[in-house]
C-alpha cells in the first residue's frame, strides 16, 4: 500500500510573508530552512509519495492574480525539480475561507481519490503543515500529522481527534526528517509474501511465494522435469514456494510452460514490494560436472533477458528444451528484472539443472535484505 506525505506549501516548503501572506513575486519566495536537503533523503531512503495540498486564498481574482502566484510557485517547483524532488500531484483551493469551499482544508474534497483508493494507506500517512488546520486535515483523512512550528508554543487545538493525530511538533526539518526516517522502518512490512491467481481459458495457475522462507516446496504443474527443476529454484533460493497448475497438456507443453514463467514474475514483483533494503544484484557461477552455467540477475524494475544455451535435443524428460528460454523470459518480463544466462556443457540435463541451480543462487543473492539499512538500491529514487 501506498504511503503519502500532504505537504503544506507556504509556512512548510516556503516562507510565509508576515504581511501580505501571499508569495506573490520572485522577491518574496524564499525556501524554509533545510528543506530541500531532507525532502531529497525522504524521497530517497523512504517510500512516501508527495503531495501538495495548498490554500491560496482568493487565487484569479483582483485580490491574488494569477500571474502574480504563478511566476514564483513555478520557480518553486523547478528548483526543487532540480534536486529531484517532484510532487506526484499538486492540489490547489482557490476560495476565501467564508465561501466554505468543501476543497478548502482541512475538507478532504481536493482529496477523495486517496480516500476512496484501497491501494493508499493513510494511517501511515502524514499530513505536514504549520497550521491546526493541516492537522484538522490529518484527522478528517485518518493519517497522522507533523506540525512545522515551536513545540513550547501556546497551541490550541479544537478537540481531542485532532490532538490525537499529532505525531510531531517541530520547526526543524531535520528532526522531521529523523522522525520519518523511524516512522517508515516501523511501519515497514517485514512479510515479503505474495499470492498470485491466473486464470485463461489455457490454465489455471496458482502460486504463492514467501522469499524469507526455508526452501520448501509444494509443486504440481503435470510436467515432472518442470516440478524438478521449480524444486531447485525453492531450494537454492531459500523461498517457500507453492506452485498448482491445470494447464492443456493435451495440446502441448507451452501454454503451462509460459503462463507459469508469468506467474511467477508477477509474484515476484509483488513480494519484493518497493525494494528497500536489497541487495537488488545477484549472480552465480555454478559448476555441475562437465557443465558451467552462469546467471547474473538485476531487479532493476525493466525487464531484460539475455540467453546464451544451446540444446541437441528436442526433450529433457517431458519438457521441450525450446521452453527454457521462453520460461525465463516470462519470468523477467513480469518480474521487471534483467537476466542474464550462459551455459557450456555436454549433457543437457546437467545443462539446464545447473540455470536453474545457477538462478536460484543469484536470486537469493539478489532478494537479500539488510533491515538495519532500508535503503533504496538506486540513485534515481524509484526501481
Amino acid at each position: 500500500m501506498k504511503k503519502v506525505l500532504f505537504i503544506d506549501r507556504d509556512g512548510t516548503l516556503i516562507i510565509e510573508p508576515p504581511v501580505t501572506f501571499q508569495v506573490d513575486s520572485l522577491e518574496k519566495l524564499e525556501f524554509y530552512p533545510k528543506v530541500i536537503r531532507n525532502l531529497h533523503k525522504i524521497i530517497t531512503e523512504m517510500d512516501y509519495e508527495l503531495v501538495m495540498v495548498t490554500n491560496q486564498d482568493g487565487l484569479g481574482t483582483p485580490a491574488f492574480p494569477e500571474d502574480d502566484f504563478w511566476l514564483p510557485h513555478n520557480k518553486m517547483l523547478n528548483v526543487l525539480a532540480g534536486e529531484g524532488i517532484e510532487f506526484t500531484q499538486i492540489h490547489i483551493d482557490r476560495s476565501f475561507e467564508h465561501e466554505n469551499s468543501p476543497n478548502r482544508k482541512p475538507r478532504t474534497g481536493m482529496l477523495k481519490e486517496y480516500i476512496q483508493n484501497p491501494q493508499y494507506d493513510l494511517a501511515n500517512s502524514f499530513v505536514i503543515g504549520d497550521r491546526i488546520t493541516d492537522l484538522q486535515l490529518a484527522a478528517n483523512l485518518g493519517a497522522k500529522g507533523i506540525l512545522v512550528g515551536e513545540p513550547t508554543r501556546d497551541w490550541v487545538f479544537p478537540n481531542e481527534k485532532v490532538e490525537e493525530v499529532i505525531a510531531l511538533i517541530s520547526p526543524d526539518w531535520d528532526e522531521i526528517y529523523d522522525f520519518l526516517k523511524i516512522e517508515s522502518q516501523v511501519s515497514a512490512p517485514l512479510e515479503r509474501v505474495a499470492s498470485i491467481n491466473r486464470k485463461t481459458n489455457e490454465t489455471q495457475i496458482q502460486i504463492h511465494l514467501n522469499l524469507d522462507g526455508d526452501g520448501k516446496a509444494d509443486l504440481s504443474t503435470g510436467i515432472g522435469f518442470f516440478d524438478h527443476m521449480l524444486e531447485q529454484v525453492a531450494k537454492h533460493a531459500k523461498i517457500d514456494l507453492q506452485i498448482m497448475v491445470k494447464g492443456d497438456l493435451h495440446i502441448d507443453q507451452h501454454h503451462t510452460i509460459e503462463d507459469t514463467g508469468i506467474a511467477l514474475g508477477e509474484a515476484f514483483l509483488r513480494a519484493l514490494g518497493n525494494k528497500r533494503g536489497i541487495e537488488r544484484y545477484g549472480h552465480f557461477l555454478l559448476p555441475m560436472d562437465e557443465t558451467l552455467a552462469q546467471v547474473a540477475i538485476d531487479f532493476s524494475g525493466r525487464p531484460w533477458c539475455i540467453w546464451q544455451a544451446e540444446f541437441r535435443r528436442e526433450k529433457v524428460g517431458e519438457m521441450p528444451t525450446e521452453m527454457f528460454s521462453h520460461f525465463f523470459k516470462s519470468f523477467s518480463d513480469n518480474a521487471k528484472c534483467n537476466l542474464n544466462i550462459k551455459v557450456e556443457g555436454e549433457n543437457e540435463h546437467h545443462k539446464i539443472e545447473a540455470i536453474f541451480k545457477a538462478f536460484a543462487r543469484a536470486v537469493r543473492m539478489a532478494i537479500r535484505r539488510d533491515l538495519e539499512n532500508m535503503d533504496l538500491p538506486s540513485t534515481k529514487g524509484v526501481l
